[in-house]
């Protein structure tokens, strides 16, 4: 049998992409997605031999497409040897069946979809413990009801796109042997999110503002963590380039403190099963005082990338935090750039994360962000609790402190994240 997606050098594959216009659709749609589709593909080390589009009210219960563009998906596989096919949307498990039995007698073409793609992309980059965790978890999941009849070639470790990660070797094992290790692999996930609870308190009693940096992948959010920070991120032109969340801090040019976290990116169609395995990740966004959405503003698709983020976020349930909308690579933008629409104008800074232009100017709005909602609260500390009222002065400016029999009260000037710390110590 022919060397299966050229397995020596992965990087090498090609492969033809599949797109469907329906009646939910249309073909501007299609277009950008596919067009997205190109992009993972490049990121997991594959390249684009030929892409092709078909139009239909609803997907073939079948084979997706119907049986005409099957014959012409075979013959254009057949004159380019072509063994992988992905398409941009998810197949059931007989859709794939039914397409790799009708696509090749002898089985050597394997035919995945866009999410399965996306997660061959997060085992190529997931790093950490937690990280790599969670896509065993997702893969197991989502790929292996999929992937009946793919045998001995899913067995073997890095046989390609469509099949790296740590759970691919264990395709071959009995159903109950999958189900003891999807349980061992939450239980492991459980207690690695309660050490992530742990650092978040501990973040908590620091009082330091915390600023989730969230937004579509390949905007610059590593890019721009960097330039403040110099966390040294891998920051690469690649669609989820990183996949673990980084936090640093940093110091704004009053001297204050913050918390900046590097956030995974976000995508269209973004599977299922990774935003539940990786909610304990994407939750940064959920914990933070305030959110930074990153932009590419020179993508054309700019405006509807931002609209999945905020759906994203919202999802999470993280719609009602501050957002500050910074509008990034503005070197990259040509006098033909797309116009650059945004919900909220006055929370809009446009800068270049490479160049440094623009970033007093975020500095300065983030610093406005940061400092709302502070105002002067009265506290009384009971006489047992004055290891809370020395906190308070870490994190509130003092006013005035005057003890009396119930206690120390005490007059601050307190921003909104620092009420909520000390809330119990507020006078009624």
């Amino acid at each position: 049998m022919k060397d299966l997606l050229k397995e020596e050098n992965p990087e090498l594959a090609q492969a033809v992409l599949v797109g469907l216009i329906t009646r939910d659709r249309d073909e501007d749609e299609c277009e950008i997605s596919m067009n997205e589709l190109e992009r993972l593909l490049d990121t997991a080390g594959g390249s684009v031999y030929a892409r092709m589009v078909q139009a239909k009210e609803t997907p073939d219960t079948r084979t997706c497409i119907g049986s005409g563009k099957v014959e012409e998906l075979k013959a254009l596989c057949e004159g380019g040897d072509i063994r992988l096919v992905i398409f941009d949307n998810d197949l059931t498990p007989a859709q794939i069946r039914n397409l790799e039995n009708e696509l090749s007698a002898d089985g050597d073409i394997r035919v995945i979809d866009r999410s399965m793609l996306i997660l061959d992309i997060f085992a190529l980059h997931a790093t950490s413990a937690e990280g790599k965790l969670q896509v065993e978890l997702a893969q197991l999941k989502y790929t292996i009801p999929r992937l009946a009849g793919h045998g001995a070639e899913m067995s073997r470790l890095g046989g390609g796109i469509g099949t790296r990660g740590p759970g691919e070797s264990k395709l071959e094992s009995d159903k109950r042997h999958l189900k003891h290790r999807i349980a061992a692999l939450e239980e492991d996930i459980r207690n690695l999110e309660s050490a992530r609870q742990t650092q978040r308190k501990q973040r908590e009693k620091s009082g330091l503002p915390k600023i989730a940096v969230a937004g579509y992948t390949n905007a610059g959010k590593s890019t721009l963590l960097n330039a403040l920070t110099g966390a040294g991120i891998l920051a690469e032109d690649k669609l989820f380039a990183t996949l673990d969340p980084t936090t640093r801090k940093f110091t704004m040019p009053d001297g204050d403190e913050i918390l900046l976290t590097d956030t995974v990116g976000f995508i269209r169609n973004l599977p299922h099963h990774l935003v539940s395995a990786f909610r304990s990740t994407l939750e940064e966004v959920v914990y933070a005082d305030a959110i930074l959405i990153v932009m590419d503003s020179s993508d054309p698709e700019c405006a509807s990338q931002l609209e999945v983020t905020k759906n994203l976020i919202d999802e999470l349930g993280a719609g009602e935090k501050p957002i500050l909308y910074v509008l990034n690579k503005h070197d990259l933008r040509t006098p033909d750039s797309a116009p650059l629409g945004v919900p909220d104008s006055t929370h809009t800074v446009e800068i270049s994360a490479v160049t440094g232009y623009g970033q007093d100017a975020l500095l300065s709005m983030l610093n406005d962000v940061i400092k709302a909602g502070k105002r002067e609260v009265e506290f009384v500390f009971p006489h047992d609790k004055q290891g809370a009222l020395a906190q308070l002065y870490k994190f509130a400016t003092i006013l005035d402190t005057d003890y009396q029999d119930d206690g120390a009260h005490v007059r601050a000037v307190a921003d909104t994240k620092t009420q909520g710390m000390f809330a119990q110590y507020i006078k009624a």
